[in-house]
């Protein structure tokens, strides 16, 4: 069983930054797509960024500029460098994951979510 655990979330100022992570846990053969996904109270789920296995790496223009998102494949584990934060950066950031396993073709896989706060 397939497990993605986020941690990093929190309260910040404006101006501020945070480090978000996710490691992904189980019998896992390979992880394609990583992701951070984020929704704000009262709206939609969206996209913030999201990494290949290879590296290549694409942001919502919201956060283009001031966040960052890595992965370290031996750990498994998605980073969210947070940069910059906006009292709209507000929202509960989950992480996403394309898995195959030793047991099963690739499936999506998500975390629970962390709460990041950015007010003064």
């Amino acid at each position: 069983q397939v497990q993605l655990v986020e941690s990093g979330g929190g309260l910040v100022q404006p101006g501020g930054s945070l480090r978000l992570s996710c490691e992904a846990s189980g019998r896992i053969f390979s992880i394609n797509v990583m992701a951070w996904y984020r929704q704000a109270p009262g709206k939609q789920r969206e996209l913030v960024a999201r990494i290949t296995s290879g590296g290549s790496t694409i942001y919502a223009d919201s956060v283009k500029g001031r966040f960052t998102i890595s992965r370290d494949n031996a750990k498994n584990t998605v980073y969210l460098q947070m940069n910059s934060l906006k009292p709209e950066d507000t929202a509960v950031y989950s992480c996403y994951a394309f898995i195959e396993t030793i047991q099963t073709y690739g499936m999506n896989h998500w975390g629970k979510g962390t709460l990041v706060t950015v007010s003064s």
